[in-house]
């Protein structure tokens, strides 16, 4: 999903890189020796509890409307108590010593900081008894050994940081500049959740929203910008950052307003002609995708039919999939209208017919939509009886079978001459 946000890691899983392995999975044993070295300093120890034991411990808390938390029972087996257990459990979790000072630290975002963590929280396990590290160890190892000098991570992660300073200072290692950033919420204040299922990026993809667009209304909705304003691009992104921007105040996230930021980045990538040819190749799998047998004929598949497509209408749309709806399924398949449908919006349907057949074989494939829509106009005029808006609703269903849609003259340009001629001709053989 980076990848197709398009802000690849520099180094992954997939890359490699200088600092790998990229899993944790396959680092088991740089977070081994991190814990023996604590065990042997004494600032970690084997806890032998069992889960049913901390889970009761929870309830407890819970029923007396406490904050629950490990009671640090394994804290003070005597080392004859600790050989014992390993008899009998020879893989025990390992958990943290919270005692002493907790560092003060400069957050480059909320600024100094200090969390008593030993007064509210039990001791932390580190390690599980899979030999699996919890985040807290895992964070610190891992930014350790490949060299992390800033970390930008969630604010719920601030007061957990003061634990992660003390496992720094345990292990005699430098710890890198934190910033914790505000949380990114819904409209009306609540957290994102991954219970949400449409805010993972997968839906936005499969949805037709550009990564573009998504970068650009995130980063609109939340700080670390001189100035909000829509349509910037990734380059501009990179540019415009300043990390001493970034406040506090947790962002607000009004995913209704994506489509028009979707607007704006798909007008951008039909200015470019290499973008454009990329988007053609994408409408035209849409268009198999969505109509598929129905397609009466196979020329709408055509590069230069489908660009010109998505240049009449780019002003029009949010994403490309808008041009595949039913409102736009006149411009893939052919309507089916019965001549009943028309006569009950004019009655001189063949007079219609005939003279815009005329008009059409008099100006060749020159036709724009400024030129058409004065050669319509003229056309009514000429016509005894005849409302113009009621000529142009009869074209309307004649060439889309719909009521509503874009302009006459947009459909006709859309189509072709040759296209059009033909379906108003089945008006008349009907």
């Amino acid at each position: 999903m980076l990848e197709w946000a398009g802000i690849p890691p520099d180094e992954s899983p997939r890359r490699g890189g200088p600092a790998g392995p990229y899993l944790q999975s396959q680092r088991l044993a740089l977070y081994a020796q991190a814990t023996e070295a604590l065990l042997r300093s004494g600032a970690a120890y084997p806890c032998f509890c069992s889960p049913q034991r901390l889970e009761l411990l929870k309830k407890e808390a819970l029923r007396n409307r406490q904050t629950p938390r490990y009671d640090n029972r394994c804290r003070n087996l005597s080392s004859v108590q600790v050989a014992q257990k390993l008899a009998t459990d020879p893989k025990p979790a390992v958990r943290f010593r919270l005692e002493g000072e907790t560092p003060a630290f400069q957050d480059l975002v909320y600024g100094w900081n200090r969390h008593e963590v030993a007064s509210v929280e039990g001791d932390p396990v580190i390690l599980k008894s899979d030999g699996f590290p919890t985040y807290h160890l895992a964070c610190v190892v891992d930014d350790h050994h490949m060299g992390i000098s800033h970390v930008l991570r969630g604010s719920e992660w601030l007061v957990s940081t003061s634990k992660h300073l003390l496992l720094y200072q345990a292990l005699g290692w430098r710890p890198p500049h934190f910033a914790h950033l505000p949380l990114l919420l819904n409209r009306d204040g609540s957290k994102l959740s991954k219970r949400q299922g449409d805010i993972f990026l997968e839906h936005f993809a499969a949805a037709g929203f550009l990564p573009d667009a998504l970068l650009d209304i995130i980063t609109n909705c939340g700080s670390g910008f001189a100035e909000n304003q829509m349509g910037r691009t990734l380059p501009e992104l990179i540019t415009q950052f300043d990390l001493t921007r970034i406040t506090c105040h947790s962002a607000l996230l009004d995913l209704e307003k994506l489509p028009e930021f979707n607007r704006l980045h798909l007008r951008r990538l039909v200015s470019e002609e290499t973008q454009r040819r990329q988007l053609v190749g994408k409408l035209q799998v849409l268009v198999e995708e969505a109509f598929g047998s129905q397609l009466q004929d196979r020329h709408v598949l055509d590069p230069a039919y489908v660009e010109r497509i998505i240049l009449l209408r780019q002003h029009h749309i949010s994403r490309l999939q808008d041009l595949v709806s039913p409102a736009h399924s006149y411009l893939w398949t052919r309507p089916a209208v019965g001549r009943a449908q028309l006569g009950a919006i004019s009655e001189k349907v063949d007079v219609i017919a005939e003279r815009v057949l005329g008009l059409l074989e008099g100006s060749g494939t020159s036709l724009s939509q400024d030129v058409l829509n004065r050669e319509l106009k003229k056309l009514s005029e000429s016509l005894e009886g005849i409302k113009h808006s009621h000529m142009m609703k009869l074209l309307r269903v004649a060439l889309s079978g719909q009521l509503q849609g874009p302009p006459v003259a947009e459909m006709m340009v859309s189509l072709g001459p040759k296209e059009v001629r033909q379906r108003i001709q089945k008006v008349l053989s009907s």
